[in-house]
């Protein structure tokens, strides 16, 4: 995977998922700005961002400077009973598409957006209706209420990262005429401090049983290279598409060899 001398925008960048892409990036003699919330790794500039305030994120963008090759949009929360339902929404999807809409003109031809959604969001299908009303808001306020109004049936983080998959989706044709791409990792559970809070808030019987089946949870560096893959010259011609990394729980799930999980 050739990342040399790429420019990335990386949120997220200060841990976890983030942290390990960033690393890697660096590695490969890519430069790397962090939109994150508190300093990223070391010799890595951050510029603060607050992804659930687009005045924040529109504050940010003012300090990045010229043009990038890759977004990667990483930064999230997760939707623990602590979290209100807003505040995932705000995050996970309508603060992730103002930041990636904003940062188009920035992004050279033969550049790529790498979001992370979740495989908790494979059952988009069953709700495509409803995400197309959201993705048809036109502006961060716009998605707030319609959240406001349309409440989900279950745990907001499954509609967050439903709405970033079919937002990546559906980006093909109008990504394509700007010479971009747009795709989405679906991990499964990860060691990140996220999961701990999950663990913490819901309990670990769900997550443990995860983990017996595929033999452990993933690590950071388990997803970090397929993001950095998304993001090379090397998967040119992947676009609009979701790629599954989860060690083969959904392959178990998908063949009915195992009773998938609720998510409430």
């Amino acid at each position: 995977m050739d990342v040399d001398g790429l420019r990335c925008v990386v949120t997220g960048a200060a841990s976890g998922i983030g942290g390990e892409v960033t690393a890697r990036l660096l590695a490969g003699g890519a430069a790397v700005t962090a939109l994150d919330r508190v300093p990223a790794v070391e010799d890595v500039r951050t510029v603060e961002v607050d992804l659930a305030d687009p005045d924040s994120i529109d504050a940010a963008l003012t300090e990045l400077d010229g043009e990038y090759d890759a977004l990667f949009n990483i930064a999230g929360v997760p939707g623990t009973p602590e979290q209100p339902g807003e505040l995932v929404m705000r995050v996970d999807f309508l603060g992730l598409r103002h930041l990636t809409e904003h940062m188009l003109d920035r992004l050279r031809p033969g550049g790529a957006i790498v979001n992370i959604a979740s495989v908790a969001a494979a059952g988009w299908p069953q709700r495509l209706e409803t995400i197309k009303e959201l993705l048809a808001t036109e502006t961060f306020d716009d998605g707030l209420r319609w959240f406001a109004e349309n409440p989900p049936d279950g745990n907001p983080y499954r509609l967050a990262k439903e709405a970033v998959i079919v937002y990546t989706m559906a980006s093909a044709l109008r990504l394509r005429e700007r010479g971009l791409r747009m795709n989405a990792l679906l991990p499964g559970s990860v060691e990140t401090p996220m999961l701990a809070e999950v663990q913490r808030s819901m309990g670990t019987e769900l997550l443990d049983g995860v983990r017996d089946l595929i033999g452990r949870h993933a690590t950071p560096a388990d997803i970090a290279p397929a993001a950095v893959f998304l993001a090379s010259p090397d998967s040119r011609w992947i676009s609009a598409t979701t790629v599954i990394v989860d060690g083969g729980y959904s392959g178990a799930i998908s063949t009915e060899l195992v009773t998938p999980p609720v998510l409430t």
